[in-house]
């Protein structure tokens, strides 16, 4: 399903080209009204500034969200490389045949959760996360099964390093589902909109540079918090640092 906030270039150019609009519109309508009486530019540049004022608190608060979101994916990055790791070094627990196929199986989870943080085309991404679950669902047969066969405390820690495993995966795809709230998105628009046509109304006859700083500045704006915001789409993303230094670390051994 097409989702214009996972492509950060459209907001820029999509928001600039609206916004630029709006400020049009704001001097367009200075045109077609009568003047404001001298009493009412005072009024009219405290509501100004009042609406420019919260317009950047709600920028601000958008951007904190989007911000906490994207260090909540890397969080769940590195806390799903150490539950990999301390899984590898648990499979040492098990019988030699089950720890060597366990050891194998983790390397290949582990190589599919990379290509998951990397990829970018939604028919790879189908087709990583079926074959992720396919090896998680192996190497959790391959733990359970001597687990059961005898029950003792060293064989419960090799079970649950694997539920971290899974729980850790589990809490990564949920992070990258948490994005801002429409509802976030609609308002900061509407504001920002608003604004601009303010912007327009009072620059009228001032040249059309004056037209261009407000929208620029809240486009990139916007661009920035969707940027951050989108887990594949954007330039900023989580990269799988940690992942990728553990599986350097696996591969010699």
């Amino acid at each position: 399903m097409f989702n214009p906030l996972d492509y950060p270039f459209l907001i820029l150019f999509l928001s600039l080209a609206v916004f630029w609009a709006s400020t049009s519109i704001g001097a367009w309508l200075r045109k077609r009204t009568h003047r404001l009486p001298e009493g009412a530019h005072e009024d009219f540049a405290f509501v100004l500034g009042a609406t420019l004022t919260l317009l950047g608190l709600i920028i601000g608060f958008t951007f904190s969200m989007a911000v906490s979101r994207y260090d909540q994916r890397k969080n769940y990055e590195e806390q799903e490389a150490n539950a990999i790791g301390t899984e590898y070094v648990r499979a040492d627990l098990l019988p030699s045949a089950d720890a060597a196929r366990v050891r194998t199986l983790l390397k290949s989870y582990l190589a599919q959760r990379i290509l998951s943080y990397e990829t970018r085309d939604s028919g790879k991404l189908r087709q990583t996360d079926v074959e992720t679950a396919r090896l998680g669902n192996e190497i959790w047969s391959v733990v359970v099964v001597p687990a059961t066969a005898q029950p003792t405390q060293l064989a419960a820690l090799v079970v649950s390093g694997m539920n971290d495993v899974l729980n850790s995966q589990g809490y990564t795809q949920a992070a990258w589902w948490n994005r801002i709230p429409t509802a976030a998105w609609g308002l900061l628009a509407l504001i920002s909109i608003f604004c601009n046509v303010l912007i327009g109304y009072s620059t009228h006859g001032r040249g059309t540079f004056l037209f261009l700083i407000l929208p620029i500045a809240l486009s990139i704006s916007l661009f920035l918090i969707a940027d951050i915001d989108s887990p594949r789409g954007g330039v900023i993303r989580v990269r799988p640092q940690n992942l990728e230094s553990l599986a350097e670390s696996l591969s010699s051994q």
